[in-house]
């Protein structure tokens, strides 16, 4: 769990700052956004392979074929 304990001389909002980073660097909004609904395993599976399609495809159009 990420925490940040701000110096005497420095600022709410540089700590403020530092939290956001390190709560970044963790992946919790990421975590929260995944764990907001139930997906069940099927659609799961088909989700993730749709986005490898999508991404082969980027990489497709990107390289020039």
């Amino acid at each position: 769990m990420p925490g940040v304990v701000p110096n005497n001389n420095e600022s709410f909002d540089n700590a403020l700052r530092k939290f956001k980073k390190q709560c970044e660097k963790a992946g919790i909004l990421s975590e929260m956004k995944k764990r907001q609904h139930y997906e069940k395993p099927s659609e799961e599976r088909k989700n993730k392979e749709a986005a490898a399609k999508k991404r082969m495809m980027k990489r497709m159009r990107k390289a020039g074929y």
